[in-house]
């Protein structure tokens, strides 16, 4: 078994993680010790953007000519088209390798793979040129197509914005125009966020640029990171006021994936975490020279403890307001075995595994029933997705029931997870990188094999008997997320075979070639039972999501607060483990900042 213990972190926040390590920490950076200015490729892309803006297929004309603004305008099903070309350009990320921008695969990219959590055995694949610290501004796939995307959606959101005003009452009544512009506004709002998330500051475009705007009027410099934060959250705001509805589902237009005050509201949390955070708030010795060419500084100066606590106090602040707000309709999912919902996870059918499993997959069909989903992507690469993390198993003949073994789990990722009771098995590693650093106390045994399967108390067989003992006593969401040596596939159609990654077994290198999994494990998050082709939603926000960004700005502000372990704890009840403080095998709290620290990340990893 192939043992990957990278140090490498990912500069971007992932939506779809195995257990995201992005809390606060040293991140490696990209332009590190750059002193850049994209002006001139911004121009370039730009004048390209505003070119192909209105050319998506949806205003392709047969035989000669397209529809001009003013003619798509004139009714409804092309104002309500336009506006959903706007949506076009959020994430699909659950397209993890095939990362070049088309008209299926919106801004993909290999944030799993990129990180220590995950590595993808093509070689060829983008992931490895973050990995070996290789990728620049000149790869066309993971830089220029995505920076290009963005500024699309952020041009047509502009466009949009200007033109629906001019639709005849008869077809988009006023109240609705104020909904559609407010949906425009936030959708630009959000492209800026993922923009500066992905890019660090860049260019906000507060002037109308057209086709024949002279090129050197396109050369512009960047925005100062608080420039860049302080307009993407004014934006949300204002869309909130201005015509978000409270929630989008109540729309019966189109219902499901539409932007709405709780949308809004989780991307002011996650844009003021972000600027709260060691990268962006000037602590960051990677971006302390980052200047435009007139000398403009594009981060901060290095903060005092009093600024670094009003950053965060903003972002708790936010966070409770979301959950005040938003409460009572987004809910952690509790079921039973069956997927059944039950009341809470002191319901005696209460299953730990089988919930957190549908709080993480959803398919279309059960979009209603996911109390737990902020935003997602309906439209996805669902079925690349599942072929990637499905074993390449060479027993199975039917392809519908067997994937490529491709993104495989870290063995650091696998020691990440929690014991059954708790405590992580893994205290660090040795000066070599590889050799774990045993937690005693959490009863972790790595070597040996089990004499009899290791099931839940409601069944659920987490381990079969002869499975590595490294792989026994595990915390639900282990077994969720991880397909081990020895672990029983899915139950279905071809299911119930165990996997086997050795070289010569049943879905190793020999029978693989090149598809089979480098580390010895594969992803197992987000699958289901049954065939590789069934529509699932991308989900890029979940009501934890707030919880985490809650408790780090909590963390900051006064550790020891009640509301940081009552978040902490509903995370804890829910995947089945021993909680802080409170309930059966409670765990002490820690007091200073930096323990609390690491029991956040470590739950989050």
């Amino acid at each position: 078994m192939k043992s990957n213990r990278s140090i490498f972190k990912i500069f971007n926040r992932h939506s779809v993680p195995l257990k995201s390590k992005d809390l606060g920490g040293k991140l490696k950076a990209p332009l590190q010790g750059h002193r850049v200015c994209y002006a001139y490729f911004f121009a370039l892309t730009l004048a390209f953007v505003l070119t192909l803006s209105s050319c998506s297929k949806y205003f392709d004309q047969v035989p000669q000519d397209r529809l001009s603004m003013s003619e798509v305008f004139k009714t409804r099903s092309g104002a309500l088209g336009y506006l959903g070309n706007v949506y076009t350009y959020i994430p699909d990320e659950f397209n993890q390798r095939q990362v070049h921008e088309t008209v299926l695969y919106r801004t993909p990219g290999p944030w799993t793979a990129a990180s220590d959590e995950t590595e993808y055995v093509s070689p060829g694949n983008k992931a490895k040129l973050i990995n070996y610290n290789t990728l620049d501004a000149t790869d066309e796939t993971m830089v220029k197509w995505r920076w290009k995307s963005w500024y699309t959606g952020i041009q047509q959101a502009n466009e949009f914005m200007a033109s629906i005003d001019k639709t005849p009452a008869d077809q988009v009544s006023t109240s609705e125009k104020v909904q559609w512009k407010a949906e425009a506004k936030a959708l630009r709002a959000i492209y800026y966020f993922y923009l500066v998330r992905a890019y660090g500051p860049v260019p906000i475009l507060t002037e109308e640029y057209t086709q024949n705007t002279p090129t050197e009027e396109l050369q512009l410099p960047r925005n100062p990171v608080d420039e860049c934060i302080s307009y993407i959250v004014t934006q949300l705001k204002e869309a909130q006021k201005e015509g978000l509805l409270q929630s989008a589902t109540s729309d019966a237009v189109t219902g499901y994936g539409r932007i709405d005050q709780a949308v809004a509201q989780a991307f002011v949390i996650e844009a003021l975490t972000l600027r709260a955070s060691w990268l962006f708030d000037g602590e960051s010795n990677y971006y302390a020279n980052l200047v435009n060419l007139d000398g403009t500084k594009l981060f901060p100066e290095t903060p005092n403890a009093a600024t670094i606590k009003s950053n965060w106090q903003k972002v708790a602040d936010e966070s409770a307001d979301f959950l005040n707000r938003f409460g009572s309709r987004f809910k952690l999912m509790y079921t039973d075995n069956s997927g059944k919902s039950v009341p809470s996870p002191d319901d005696a059918g209460f299953d730990p595994y089988e919930s957190y499993r549908r709080a993480v997959r959803t398919p279309r069909s059960e979009i209603g029933n996911n109390t737990e989903m902020i935003f997602y992507r309906i439209d996805n690469s669902a079925g690349t997705m599942e072929y990637d993390r499905m074993p390449n198993d060479h027993r199975i003949s039917d392809g519908n029931y067997k994937g490529g073994s491709l993104l495989g789990a870290t063995q650091e990722q696998v020691d990440a997870y929690f014991m059954s009771n708790g405590l992580s098995p893994i205290n660090g590693y040795k000066a070599d990188g590889v050799t774990p650093n045993i937690n005693e106390a959490s009863g972790y045994v790595e070597d040996g094999f089990s004499k009899s399967d290791y099931k839940s108390s409601t069944g659920q067989l987490y381990a079969p008997a002869g499975t590595r003992m490294m792989y026994v006593n595990r915390e639900p969401r282990f077994y969720a997320d991880i397909t081990f040596n020895g672990q029983k596939w899915f139950d279905g159609t071809n299911g119930g075979n165990i996997t086997d990654f050795y070289y010569s077994g049943s879905c190793g290198k020999l029978y693989g070639v090149n598809d089979y999994s480098s580390t010895g494990y594969l992803v197992r998050k987000c699958m289901g039972a049954g065939n590789r082709n069934q529509p699932l939603v991308c989900v890029l926000l979940r009501l934890p999501n707030i919880y985490f960004n809650y408790m780090e700005a909590l963390a900051h502000i006064s550790p020891s607060s009640p509301e940081l372990w009552k978040y902490m704890n509903m995370i804890r009840k829910r995947a089945g483990i021993p909680m802080y403080g409170e309930g059966a095998n409670a765990l002490p709290r820690p007091t200073s900042f930096d323990d609390v620290m690491e029991l956040i990340r470590k739950e989050k990893e």
